[in-house]
């Protein structure tokens, strides 16, 4: 593939949307939501964006559209939101004034709780399933990694709620005593990446500690074992808890990397723009090592793994545009929009 710059100067930009006519949504980390326009220029940052706490991990992150986009201008993002305590992952929505040039009705729909004083893990991938309904992932904090186990609290899950903000229908804790019903899943560690499948399911990956990023798949109301069970180990070496990687009521990933990439930004190849090779593969960045890894799959696991633009360049988003096309954002003080194009 050829990688073609479609617009640069973009301040560690985190995830990137696709507007009508052409047009691109992008978030910048510390703080900052433009257009940019089809020719590559940067547009003014939008106006209208509450608070952010911005600050080591922590800043703007994801932005999508809503799937009724075209009628109302809507758009879902999520940031880290201070606060008593200090910060945590919030999600809000809100709506793109008709000349672009800010937000509108901004509106917070959930609150990771609780709040804790740390820069780190905040998770924040959006992804709208085929009912209408939103997945949300939520890091750990790292600090509080233990709390992952806990259904008491919203540290290291998946939460999937409405787009008022409720809990989703069906969302296996709600009739639980003790338990937060907006949670999906548990015992998540850093989710960065997260898609849908072509065939509706809910996918994600997250960041292990020293080695073990994880691909997982995750199903209503399953423990995903952090930090009881991994594959990496602590900063520096050294086992993690007992250092186990198996244990009963725990489920394993659908893969996982020894040493670490240090994933981000994931999405799904479902136009043949590429050729039939690449259709249906699963395309994940590598900030750690600067390339966008090409996953090829086969009875739902991965067979093959390719690394494409291996430039160093630390790849924090990927998605497919409304022409069939990869796009990736690169992560510096001067990240890129980049368009991939077919060999």
């Amino acid at each position: 593939m050829k990688a073609e710059t479609v617009a640069s100067g973009l301040v560690h930009p985190w995830a990137v949307a696709f507007l009508p006519q052409g047009r691109f949504l992008v978030s910048e980390r510390p703080g900052r939501m433009r257009v940019v326009e089809a020719d590559g220029k940067l547009r003014p940052p939008l106006a209208g964006l509450p608070p952010v706490a911005a600050g080591g991990q922590g800043g703007l992150l994801d932005v999508v559209l809503d799937s009724g986009f075209a009628a109302n201008r809507t758009v879902f993002f999520c940031y880290s939101e201070p606060g008593a305590g200090g910060n945590s992952t919030a999600l809000a929505r809100a709506r793109i004034a008709a000349d672009q040039s800010r937000l509108e009705d901004v509106k917070v729909i959930f609150s990771q709780k609780p709040k804790v004083a740390s820069s780190m893990h905040f998770g924040c991938r959006i992804v709208e399933a085929r009912d209408g309904n939103l997945f949300l992932t939520l890091g750990e904090r790292f600090y509080r990694m233990n709390d992952a186990q806990k259904l008491d609290n919203h540290l290291g899950k998946v939460v999937r709620i409405t787009k008022d903000g409720a809990p989703a229908p069906g969302n296996p804790f709600v009739s639980q005593a003790g338990a937060l019903p907006e949670i999906w899943s548990f015992g998540h560690r850093n989710s960065q990446g997260a898609t849908l499948a072509p065939d509706g399911t809910f996918w994600m990956h997250e960041h292990g500690p020293q080695g073990g990023d994880e691909i997982n798949v995750p199903q209503p109301g399953r423990n995903y074992g952090w930090p009881v069970i991994t594959y990496g180990e602590n900063y520096g070496g050294g086992k993690i808890g007992e250092g186990l990687t198996a244990k009963a009521g725990m489920e394993q990933p659908l893969h996982y990397w020894v040493p670490s990439i240090a994933p981000s930004g994931m999405a799904f190849l479902t136009s043949d723009r590429y050729g039939p090779a690449m259709k249906g593969n699963l395309f994940i960045g590598s900030l750690k090592f600067g390339y966008l890894a090409r996953l090829e799959l086969a009875g739902g696991k991965v067979a093959r793994e390719h690394k494409l633009l291996a430039s160093g360049e630390r790849v924090r988003d990927v998605r497919q545009g409304p022409d069939g096309l990869l796009y990736v954002l690169t992560d510096s003080v001067s990240g890129r929009l980049l368009k991939l194009l077919p060999p």
